[in-house]
């Protein structure tokens, strides 16, 4: 076999993996563009979003620290510099927790989150159907703003019940430490703590990604393909996550960028999340083809070869 016969074998089997080929599919039906138009929008939401679910959640975490503060490690978890503690970040903590629902921000803050979010929603749709190759579903736009209307409560509750079961494994882990004669603000401690809030936020991510591919689009995914395509970008979220600081440190770094670097890294995040978000729906897509199974826009599955 002649050198060119070789690197056209190595080229043909490079193809053939799934890995590039959902790339390449991403990259056919317009996914980095999509990606940039969603962290467009996300970063408007989750403003509003933070402002409101402290002023919801404000009653109860004034008086519940460790809620408090578990709840603050699983914003900054999931967006690294969103919540300033002191060490830099694009909301004020002390803000948040004087945030009032009667005030003018609140309702302010409520209006560009329900605006925003919904946006959201529906170009996250939009998005997903495109990966899957089928048109905008015909259902009754009213019912679907109600449905994604409902969506983002139920995502704003699992952010509350994440934070409070990240609260219950802090306290176990605080008495196993106990036990085990271990400080609590030792390195050890602090890693298993850490450890704890980003298993919560990866059940968060995948229990989120999982309903955004299949109750937002609309479409009856079978589970098997749909569990890869959550589990792997639950897992490129979770990636981001553990780099999260290092990723963004290039705009800090930058003198150029310096004023704006919490806006410019936010930007930059975002933009990585949802192409990770797109790419699983693609990972889906290309794994509905292979094993010849038509995704169609009534809610229902079939064999297509």
């Amino acid at each position: 076999m002649t050198v060119k016969q070789r690197l056209a074998a190595a080229t043909a089997w490079v193809r053939a993996l799934k890995a590039v080929r959902v790339i390449q599919w991403y990259g056919t039906r317009r996914g980095p563009l999509l990606s940039a138009g969603l962290s467009y929008q996300a970063i408007f939401a989750v403003f509003g979003g933070v402002w409101v679910a402290f002023v919801i959640a404000g009653g109860v975490i004034a008086s519940q620290p460790g809620l408090r503060s578990a709840l603050v490690d699983i914003v900054n978890t999931s967006i690294p510099g969103l919540i300033d503690r002191g060490d830099g970040g694009a909301i004020d903590l002390q803000q948040l927790l004087q945030a009032t629902v009667l005030g003018w921000t609140g309702v302010i803050a409520a209006g560009v989150l329900l605006f925003t979010t919904l946006g959201w929603l529906a170009s996250g749709r939009a998005a997903v159907l495109v990966m899957f190759g089928l048109p905008p579903s015909p259902t009754n736009v009213l019912i679907i703003k109600l449905k994604d209307l409902g969506l983002a409560l139920a995502f704003g509750l699992a952010l509350l019940v994440s934070a409070a079961l990240t609260v219950v494994a802090t306290a176990l882990l605080s008495g196993v430490f106990d036990v085990l004669g271990i400080r609590e603000r030792s390195e050890p401690a602090q890693i298993a703590i850490r450890a704890a809030v980003l298993v919560a936020v990866l059940l968060l991510d995948t229990a989120v990604l999982a309903i955004f591919y299949r109750v937002v689009s609309g479409i009856a995914i079978p589970f098997r393909l749909l569990a890869q395509g959550t589990v792997l970008a639950a897992l490129g979220l979770g990636a981001l996550k553990l780099l999260g600081t290092n990723l963004l440190g290039g705009a800090a770094t930058n003198p150029l960028l310096a004023s704006f670097a919490v806006i410019i890294g936010l930007l930059l995040w975002f933009n990585l999340v949802c192409q990770v978000i797109v790419i699983g729906a693609a990972w889906i897509a290309v794994s509905a083809d292979d094993d010849a199974v038509e995704l169609t826009g009534r809610g229902r599955v079939t064999r297509g070869k």
